[in-house]
């Protein structure tokens, strides 16, 4: 069980004890409670913004014991305009990577998500509308928008995705009922560029990456802007991650090669 998750039920039971406390014997003082009510949603809310702590869905961030290569992630395509110039740097180098599409632009793009599975990469869903506020939504919203979003790959593809990674990386213990009811592996990063910023700059973009590049990472990097609004920094600064990884003999692998091995670190 990860650390974050035992944290949560132990400060649960703590909540529990204090109400229980304040009924059967008499009211904590004010000071306390607030603290504790405060410190409890501060816990929560970390559990919604950092996926990799794993609090209420378990999140593949790193390959199995004894992994070898690197997994590059793509976040928020397909884009007619910047996801060919990815999936030819791919080619040239000989990696495999993994694209995490929303549905709704896959709908619109059906010719580069076939593309993207010719070419060998992995496609896991990443959501049908990218909502941001994706974590505070009803279960059955979440499941609606991704049964749509899965609908639309398969139909693309002819086969369904089984990984998923949240919009933004946030969750919620409702998204880790749905993923679980429809059977996803939520896949998370060890290593980010922030390279879908505005104005990110693709050098500090590497800069970020290369040191984190090891047998077993995966990279997350965007080979779209979330509402195609700005060029992302990604594929400007894949060829340097590139050359990194050709220089450190380390291969390119796709998330699924090591989600079958079902020794995952999560």
């Amino acid at each position: 069980m990860p650390f974050a998750r035992a944290l949560l039920y132990a400060a649960s039971l703590g909540a529990l004890a204090l109400v229980a406390r304040s009924l059967l014997v008499a009211p904590v003082p004010i000071a306390v409670a607030c603290a504790a009510i405060a410190g409890y949603v501060a816990l929560i809310l970390c559990g919604v913004f950092f996926l990799g702590l794993g609090m209420f869905v378990d999140v593949v961030k790193r390959g199995p014991p004894g992994a070898r290569g690197v997994a590059l992630t793509f976040d928020d395509g397909p884009s007619p305009e910047h996801t060919p110039a990815v999936l030819a740097l791919l080619d040239e180098a000989g990696v495999k990577a993994t694209f995490f599409v929303i549905g709704r632009k896959a709908e619109a793009h059906p010719e580069l998500v076939r593309e993207i599975a010719a070419r060998g990469h992995a496609i896991g869903l990443h959501s049908h509308a990218h909502d941001r506020l994706f974590s505070l939504r009803s279960a059955r919203r979440v499941e609606r928008d991704l049964r749509q979003g899965l609908d639309v790959i398969e139909r693309i593809t002819g086969a369904r995705p089984t990984f998923f990674r949240p919009p933004v990386g946030h969750t919620s213990p409702r998204i880790a009922r749905v993923v679980d009811a429809l059977d996803l592996d939520v896949i998370g990063w060890s290593v980010r560029g922030f390279d879908g910023l505005p104005g990110a700059d693709p050098g500090r973009v590497a800069g970020r990456i290369i040191p984190g590049l090891r047998d077993g990472a995966i990279v997350l990097l965007h080979d779209a802007a979330e509402r195609d609004d700005h060029a992302p920094a990604g594929p400007l600064a894949l060829p340097r991650i590139l050359a990194a990884m050709e220089k450190r003999n380390l291969v390119g692998v796709r998330v699924d090669a090591w989600l079958d091995d079902g020794d995952r670190d999560a």
